[in-house]
């Protein structure tokens, strides 16, 4: 039996501020906080190994997201990469991913990432438009994406990613436009579109109750969504995912394992795991974090084995976010499993999901309501 391939999931929670929208756990980046971190961060990588995954496991892919990893210095980012080299098997063509804000990095920094085997840079653009960022509280402006992304190219990345968000607070249909049109002529051979969510107890949602902020026009980011669509498919890329577009070979590798059931390796606080149909998740607090690796045990909070009915349940609802789908009979199964039938019907007679060829997959409308669905087939 072949033994699949496995993802790695690093959570670096440090930024230099937090953004208006951002709920995802973190803290502001304090040198000292950040040395204690990255060595408790190396200390989880070996013990994790140890405990998890067997010497002929392969990992196919490294993400390290946040936060904002490269608000640590590069050197701390190599080591960190290092130790994952010396305690597992990385694939021959190991995707590994560096989410990066424009403003934190340089070319020397670039070049040193790259040469020590990092091959996808994923930059935080979230607008093209400066005052877009600027009602979002998000810091930096809109000259360093350019110049970040020029960086990334002489230092010898290809595979560059730029993250978008639409339906900002007072943004226009044309302004989005005018992003997307930008962020083509920068050439990234990947684009994530995310609609703007509203998290409680964000500073967004603070603002928007007390009327400093518009609220949400779901009618617009339709709109938007639509227009990414058409503009993006014209100029050659493919949506693959409901929020992500790749030029031909580019799609993310290590983000597919989510969508498709994979099994990956989270590290850092907050960060989950999926490993032989059991979900497990880090402490969410950096103190507790480090005390526990201090003692030299994992810092793992909570555990769910899911049934092969839950199993399928993950299977179908992450699954029909890929344009391609899944097996119609993975629905139907899941339908009877949980007495969805009902439900199942009538997201097919309002065309919300389409099958052919014995596959399912959300319709253009249905993509627009993807969470929605989501939440109906739970």
């Amino acid at each position: 039996m072949i033994t699949p391939l496995l993802g790695l999931y690093l959570h670096i929670p440090f930024c230099r501020q937090r953004c208006d929208f951002c709920s995802f756990y973190l803290e502001i980046h304090r040198e000292g906080r950040a040395e204690t971190f990255v060595r408790s961060l190396i200390h989880e990588i070996g013990l994790s190994a140890q405990h998890h995954v067997t010497p002929d496991r392969l990992i196919q892919s490294v993400y390290l997201g946040g936060g904002t990893p490269t608000v640590l210095a590069t050197t701390q980012l190599t080591a960190i990469l290092s130790e994952i080299r010396s305690q597992l098997t990385l694939a021959a063509d190991c995707e590994i991913t560096v989410e990066a804000h424009p403003s934190t990095i340089s070319e020397q920094d670039l070049a040193q990432l790259y040469q020590a085997g990092i091959t996808r840079m994923s930059f935080g653009a979230e607008s093209m438009e400066d005052g877009d960022l600027t009602r979002i509280g998000r810091p930096g402006a809109v000259h360093e994406t350019v110049i970040a992304m020029n960086q990334a190219r002489t230092a010898g990345f290809t595979n560059i990613n730029l993250d978008l968000m639409y339906g900002l607070p007072s943004q226009s249909l044309d302004s989005w436009q005018r992003s997307l049109t930008h962020c083509i002529e920068l050439q990234p051979a990947h684009l994530s579109c995310y609609a703007l969510t509203v998290e409680q107890e964000t500073k967004l949602a603070s603002n928007i109750q007390r009327h400093r902020s518009p609220a949400l026009d779901e009618g617009l980011q339709i709109e938007m969504d639509e227009a990414a669509q058409r503009i993006l498919g014209d100029a050659g890329y493919e949506r693959y995912e409901v929020s992500n577009y790749a030029k031909p070979g580019y799609a993310c590798r290590h983000n597919l394992l989510y969508w498709t059931n994979g099994e990956y390796l989270g590290f850092g606080p907050s960060a989950q795991s999926y490993l032989g149909g059991t979900r497990f998740g880090n402490v969410a607090d950096l103190t507790a974090y480090d005390a526990t690796l201090a003692a030299h045990n994992l810092p793992t909070e909570d555990r769910t084995t899911l049934s092969k009915e839950e199993q399928l349940r993950d299977a179908v609802i992450f699954g029909l976010r890929l344009i391609r789908g899944i097996p119609s009979q993975h629905l139907h199964q899941h339908a009877a499993n949980y007495g969805h039938e009902a439900i199942t019907a009538q997201l097919l007679a309002q065309q919300l999901i389409e099958e052919d060829e014995g596959r399912s997959r959300l319709s253009a409308k249905g993509r627009l309501q993807a969470d929605t669905i989501a939440g109906q087939l739970y």
